[in-house]
């Protein structure tokens, strides 16, 4: 009886082995963290100049653009400096799918409002569109997120 010996072998890269992981900012997890804060700081500025100095009604929509992006840059600073397995007591994929869900949704009904608002001022235009994209990519990111933590779990044994 002849029996095969097969031997693998792994390597690892040493530019993701220390403190910072440098491959997830090049990652498409990371790449879309970094789209979404670039294009919610984006909305939050063209709102913010160009609203009118009397009218707060756009009030609501920068919050809800600061506070959630400065959420999703804590969210991509913590996966640069791999910090989630030195906090085991929180579900971090879990806190990460429900702040997509709620921004998504607070997102999208604040650049409804200001859509609505915008009188024809082109700024608050630009704000909403803006607004609008950043609304799809957290909705991408949901979707990628559902697809990775319950997408096909591979099955048992492999003859």
């Amino acid at each position: 009886m002849s029996h095969t010996i097969i031997t693998t072998s792994t390597t690892t890269s040493s530019s993701d082995s220390g403190f910072v992981s440098a491959g997830y900012a090049r990652s498409v997890q990371g790449m879309l963290k970094i789209a979404q804060v670039v294009v919610l700081l984006i909305a939050f500025l063209c709102v913010h100049i160009s609203k009118p100095t009397t009218l707060t009604e756009y009030s609501y929509f920068e919050v809800v653009t600061v506070w959630f992006l400065v959420v999703f840059l804590i969210f991509f600073i913590m996966h640069i400096f791999r910090l989630q397995p030195k906090m085991p007591c929180i579900n971090w994929t879990l806190t990460e799918f429900v702040h997509y869900v709620i921004g998504t949704i607070l997102i999208l009904i604040a650049s409804i409002v200001v859509i609505v608002k915008s009188y024809g001022i082109s700024g608050l235009v630009a704000g909403a569109v803006f607004g609008f994209i950043a609304t799809f990519l957290l909705a991408l990111n949901i979707w990628m997120s559902y697809k990775i933590t319950c997408g096909s779990q591979p099955t048992g044994a492999a003859v």
